[in-house]
């Protein structure tokens, strides 16, 4: 028997609306207009050739980006809305929704021929009423939010612009709708669709943004006020409104009175009630993200890559629109004592204006674990504004921007590299070379089989002769020692009997490459044997983890997983694990490196040596790019403290006091590598590392 009503009722509304539909609609938008039965004829043939197919696609969700744990990074969203099932909104607020805007939503089939009449006696008298029910407003708002999403918002036409094809069109599709899903469903579709204003789209956001709650917890008075405001969200406007909402408030409270959802003492008290407005604003983006550099990582990492959309338009609505899930390979635990650490190396609104950047990778895994700098993400002027990412080259590998600085000159943390080689090529680290010459004279015949090596440190053409950091260290010593105390002219003494070319391979196993181009770390020119071309942190860390990972080098990666809202994988980039570097060589350059913390540049450092770790320090001409780089098998950290606003005398760091020391010369070992040892410190217990292995007996001889 209830559905043989419920039919008889749809059927009644459809027949009223194409009987009635050109003569009670044009009333409705123009009740001046008088309309013979030639019209109505025609208008109800239109009707019957309209479009009964309505596509509900989910309305524009907001995409979360999600840090390793499941704890919010950032959101992105065109419109901030959060759908929830109909049971997990209050039922004040279904009952208030229902009570002022189409008090017989649960008695008509879509159309309400009774409104229909009730507001063309209205509109005949003077006055102005609508009759759309909340199905009608339901279609109404899918129509509009199509269009949105479509980018054609232009084509939204405003209320008063809507001819009576665009009436009948909704009307039909209401009908179409209501045989298709229930009351029930209906009711969620639109309480999760219909804006409330200030940038909240669907209830849950609404209750949330005006009363700091969710909309399963609305009390009475509040549901009643939300239930006013869609109806005119700028004159309702609770924030700059908020008479005009106490106002509706009450006409909604009158309605539930009058229909039965509420008792006399319920709706007494909640005309009393005081608006009470708990004000939440949400905001969206990488600016308020909670790591905003590595949040703009990750959404570059959307915008670049073609499994997301055919272009970048694509991806981007994908983004802002598509409620995507991005779960994450950031430890919000570590990435907090990141940020204090290069917070505390210098505050980004010291007048000094240098940069401080912290980024880690996990070897064997190649997930990105930090990423933190001590600038303040934002394109206003400002100190220590800036919107560049130090830890990034400057483009992905397909050449898209990755909005990153590009590198700086990483110094003598490129030594570990032309090391690897010397080891890769046969010799031993107990070699002894002579660390006094300094003298490489132009048309040195430097070897190199796929290119030419040029450059000379020739006084007879006046140019100084190749320094040391100190002038205590020029006489003959191991390479091994070379490398751990980080002396120039043992590592080019290595370098004349290596092939320039071998040693470009190696930098480039291991994951270095030039910042700006991402091409391989060129050595067309001596001088880049100690580290005078840019490269990003994060390709120095992932490259001294390929050494702590036994020559396993893995691409960065910092999505995990990316799921839209239906449960669809879109595919991320793989780490790409491979074996580069020959296990026995990774040995070697490990167990070389250790001795930096103990005896070599780095003694001074302040890690924790009871297990295996290892490190490079480098520091450039005028001090002004400083480097801590260095790993255990669990964890790699990049540390780097400088100049990122420019490169001339001015940003020297010499004789210069920072924090309140005074620094003769700012060492790699300083500011670089206490930032770099607390973070490594705090990671030791959840990134423990094992040991080493040994290198084999050959190289030790």
């Amino acid at each position: 028997m209830l559905l043989m009503d419920t039919m008889l009722k749809k059927a009644a509304g459809f027949i009223a609306a194409c009987v009635i539909g050109g003569f009670l609609v044009a009333g409705l938008l123009a009740p001046a207009a008088a309309l013979g039965s030639t019209v109505t004829a025609a208008s109800g043939r239109f009707f019957d050739q309209l479009p009964s197919d309505l596509d509900l696609d989910p309305p524009a969700r907001k995409s979360q980006v999600l840090a390793k744990d499941g704890s919010v990074i950032a959101r992105f969203y065109s419109q901030n809305r959060e759908p929830v099932r109909l049971e997990q909104i209050s039922p004040f607020m279904r009952q208030g929704i229902v009570a002022i805007e189409d008090s017989r939503f649960y008695e008509h089939g879509g159309i309400d021929p009774t409104g229909i009449l009730r507001a063309l006696y209205v509109n005949v008298q003077g006055g102005r009423q609508g009759a759309s029910t909340l199905t009608q407003q339901y279609v109404k708002n899918v129509l509009i939010q199509s269009l949105i999403s479509s980018g054609r918002a232009d084509e939204v036409k405003p209320s008063a612009a809507r001819t009576i094809g665009d009436k009948l069109r909704e009307m039909k599709l209401a009908v179409a709708l209501e045989d298709k899903y229930s009351k029930d469903q209906i009711l969620q579709g639109y309480l999760n669709l219909v804006y409330f204003g200030n940038g909240a789209y669907g209830v849950q956001m609404a209750a949330k943004e005006y009363f700091g709650v969710p909309a399963s917890a609305l009390s009475l008075p509040q549901a009643a006020a939300l239930a006013g405001v869609v109806n005119r969200p700028g004159y309702y406007d609770p924030l700059t409104e908020p008479a005009h909402v106490v106002a509706r408030r009450n006409e909604v409270l009158d309605q539930m009175l009058h229909q039965g959802y509420i008792s006399t003492v319920q709706h007494r008290k909640a005309i009393a009630a005081p608006l009470a407005l708990d004000v939440q604003p949400s905001a969206q983006g990488c600016a308020v993200a909670t790591s905003p550099y590595f949040c703009d990582y990750v959404q570059r990492l959307i915008l670049n890559d073609p499994a997301f959309g055919p272009d970048e338009a694509a991806r981007r609505k994908l983004l802002y629109q598509g409620g995507l899930t991005i779960h994450t390979t950031l430890d919000p635990e570590l990435q907090r004592v990141a940020q204090e650490q290069v917070n505390a190396s210098l505050p980004p609104t010291d007048p000094l204006q240098r940069g401080a950047a912290l980024v880690s990778v996990q070897p064997g895994t190649g997930k990105v674990l930090t990423m933190a700098q001590n600038t303040i993400y934002s394109p206003a002027p400002g100190p220590g504004h800036y919107t560049g990412n130090l830890t990034l080259p400057e483009t992905d590998s397909r050449g898209k921007p990755l909005h990153g600085a590009g590198g700086f000159q990483i110094g003598s943390t490129m030594k570990p590299f032309v090391f690897a080689e010397w080891l890769n090529s046969g010799r031993s680290m107990a070699t002894r070379l002579d660390g006094s010459v300094r003298i490489y004279k132009a048309g040195f015949p430097w070897k190199n089989s796929c290119g030419t090596t040029t450059g000379s440190y020739d006084p007879a053409l006046g140019q100084t002769p190749l320094p040391n950091d100190d002038p205590y260290h020029y006489y003959p010593m191991s390479v091994l020692e070379g490398l751990y105390r980080s002396i120039n002219t043992i590592t080019f003494q290595s370098a004349t009997r290596l092939d320039f070319c071998n040693i470009q391979k190696m930098a480039t196993a291991a994951g270095v490459k030039n910042g700006h181009t991402n091409k391989p770390y060129d050595l067309s020119s001596i001088a880049n044997l100690i580290g005078t071309q840019d490269v990003a942190p994060l390709d120095m860390a992932t490259a001294y983890a390929t050494f702590a990972a036994g020559g396993v080098h893995c691409s960065p990666v910092a999505l995990e997983s990316v799921t839209g809202p239906k449960g669809h994988n879109y595919p991320v980039p793989p780490a790409d694990c491979t074996q580069t570097i020959d296990p026995e060589v990774a040995a070697g350059v490990t167990y070389a490196l250790q001795p930096v913390l103990t005896i070599g540049s780095g003694y001074n450092i302040p890690v924790n040596k009871d297990h295996d770790i290892f490190a490079k320090t480098g520091t450039t001409d005028g001090h002004t790019q400083t480097w801590t780089v260095g790993a255990t098998t669990g964890i790699a950290t990049a540390s780097w403290f400088g100049s990122y606003k420019g490169f001339g005398p001015e940003w020297a760091n010499e004789h210069i006091t920072i924090n309140g020391k005074y620094y003769a010369g700012l060492d790699g070992a300083n500011i670089a590598g206490t930032q770099w040892a607390h973070l490594m410190n705090a990671a030791a217990a959840k990134y423990p590392g094992g040991p080493f292995p040994a290198p084999p007996p050959s190289m030790l001889r």
